[in-house]
């Protein structure tokens, strides 16, 4: 194809700059999920926001990067794959800049927003990239430029660190951090020739690569997708939302099928289907471990936010020097290894008292998580490489998608549910008085309203106005009434009184971190079953192989 750009096209120093200017663009998106990791209990208690609140905020910065990674994913064959990476460094620093700006739980929910369709721009780009330089070792390279995430997360969790034992602690100031990495990627990419995609260079069509993706992972993926977007923009109906975005997601999901006239390949929407418990044993769970991990480390007079720097540490040395380990073992073998550590150090960590007990646990955790996502990716671009970008992308979008609508809010919903089961028994009456009804993927569950907490003097973002003149308004007539009638309960205890049942929530509150990693543990179970199985099935067909393309294939 003439004048067209491959992967051989390049020089080995054109190869290493385009590697390092995706793997910082990569980085950028560690460090603003660092910051949000670090900073949500700051963030949340300003403004005083339930967990299933502040877990959506985290899952916002998530479902958007589905749209941006599928929809470009669509598009960047026809783009070239430069331009879409400038609109990219917008995004990633504009949500800095936004964040910086928040004053309400919308400006930090779409200031996550902006953060994640950045994200899904670079992963959209960075993924097809890497395969077509390096076509004859995805899963190790891919493994590689995926360290990344783990060196943003520990690179922006120092800083913030840094900037805390400095002085700086504001965490608005944490949040422009991003900027760091953001601006020095744009400027390695201006002089870089990036390659076409390997299914261009070998002539599949178009729609070949959308047959790939077929009725079933389209139908997913709108389900998803148009569940998340309902409640984000407000288009949801009042009832039966759930249904609905099934519904809808089963009608578009039929119109591709019609379209490109295919059903689907069965195997890729198995790896979408995992992605669920993938992005929740990983990502999830990294969302919350601060809390999680919180009352284990507390004792050790170790920093919580240690946990994200230990764990993304481990995991950023072993995707570095993941070129061993591929060589001996296959993808879902290590997939469902990785699901069996995950699980181990989870459970043991629920019950580690002792720091060695607790160090070793999360060591175990740490390698578990390692290599679940760059080895789906890895699978997917050697087992389907007639999907080129988009199944590349899809399957990776699946998981971010789900987190987002799933992950991160059902671990939100598990602690609301757990600190609110555990008040019911220790004191029936605040709980009462304090009970809010939530609903997640069309299910009631009660949580405590942190909101009944506020003291009548409290203005803890120094706006000067009290946080319970902020908090009571917009409501309407009931609930006002019944938030009144808490904080009128609250100013009636006696000194005594008020210190016991705020010292008793704070300890119910770090227990139930320890009963969340027990719930966490069924996700990586779910890995190492069906990663198991596939094992099994490509072993009886002779052993896994990846599948490569040549000029032929698009004939």
């Amino acid at each position: 194809m003439k004048g067209v750009v491959t992967g051989s096209d390049l020089s080995t120093k054109e190869k290493k700059l385009l590697f390092w200017a995706s793997f910082l663009s990569l980085a950028a998106a560690g460090v603003g999920f660092a910051f949000r990791i670090a900073k949500q209990g700051d963030y949340g208690k300003e403004f005083t926001l339930t967990y299933q609140e502040v877990g959506q905020i985290m899952g916002a910065s998530f479902w958007p990067i589905a749209v941006t990674m599928i929809g470009f994913s669509l598009l960047v064959d026809r783009t070239g794959y430069k331009r879409p990476m400038y609109l990219a460094f917008l995004l990633q620093a504009g949500s800095g800049v936004l964040f910086y700006m928040a004053d309400d739980y919308s400006g930090l929910y779409y200031a996550s927003v902006c953060a994640g369709l950045g994200h899904g721009i670079v992963e959209a780009v960075i993924n097809p990239v890497c395969a077509a330089v390096y076509p004859k070792n995805k899963t190790t390279r891919l493994t590689i430029l995926h360290a990344a995430w783990p060196a943003g997360l520990v690179g922006g969790t120092l800083l913030i660190m840094g900037a805390d034992w400095a002085g700086f602690t504001d965490w608005r100031l944490h949040g422009l951090f991003i900027l760091i990495p953001a601006v020095a990627y744009i400027l390695m990419y201006r002089p870089c020739r990036l390659p076409v995609d390997e299914r261009v260079r070998a002539g599949v069509t178009f729609k070949a690569m959308l047959q790939q993706i077929g009725f079933l992972s389209a139908t997913l993926a709108s389900m998803l997708l148009v569940y998340e977007l309902g409640n984000a923009l407000g288009f949801r109906t009042e009832q039966d939302w759930l249904r609905n975005s099934v519904i809808i997601g089963v009608v578009i999901g039929a119109a591709f099928g019609a379209y490109v006239k295919s059903l689907g390949r069965p195997l890729f929407f198995l790896m979408c289907l995992l992605m669920i418990p993938v992005a929740t044993a990983e990502l999830s769970t990294d969302s919350w471990i601060q809390k999680l991990v919180g009352p284990s480390v507390k004792d050790l007079g170790i920093n919580a936010s240690f946990a994200i720097v230990f764990s993304a540490g481990v995991m950023l040395v072993l995707r570095v020097f993941a070129g061993g380990i591929m060589k001996h073992i296959s993808p879902p073998a290590l997939l469902s290894i990785s699901g069996l550590l995950s699980a181990i150090g989870l459970y043991w960590l629920s019950e580690a008292e002792v720091g060695q007990a607790v160090f070793i646990a999360f060591l175990i955790y740490a390698i578990g998580q390692t290599y679940y996502w760059p080895c789906i990716l890895g699978f997917t671009a050697e087992r389907y490489p007639e999907g080129g970008a988009l199944t590349l992308n899809t399957v990776s979008a699946m998981g971010l998608l789900s987190l987002g609508v799933i992950g991160n809010p059902i671990l939100g919903v598990e602690f609301d549910k757990e600190i609110h089961a555990a008040m019911s028994e220790k004191d029936a009456v605040f709980t009462e008085i304090a009970t809010a009804q939530k609903d997640f993927l069309g299910t009631p569950h009660d949580s405590i309203n942190p909101v009944v907490l506020v003291t009548a003097n409290e203005d803890e973002n120094e706006n000067g106005i009290l946080d319970r003149d902020e908090n009571s308004g917009g409501l309407d007539t009931d609930a006002k009434a019944k938030l009144a009638a808490a904080w009128a309960y609250m100013d009636g205890l006696s000194e005594g009184e008020n210190v016991e049942l705020r010292g008793l929530y704070d300890v119910e509150d770090e227990k139930a971190g320890r009963r969340v990693l027990v719930y966490a543990t069924r996700f990586p179970i779910i890995l190492v079953i069906v990663f198991g199985i596939i094992f099994l099935y490509f072993r009886s067909k002779g052993g896994y192989k990846p599948i490569e393309l040549t000029e032929e294939d698009g004939t």
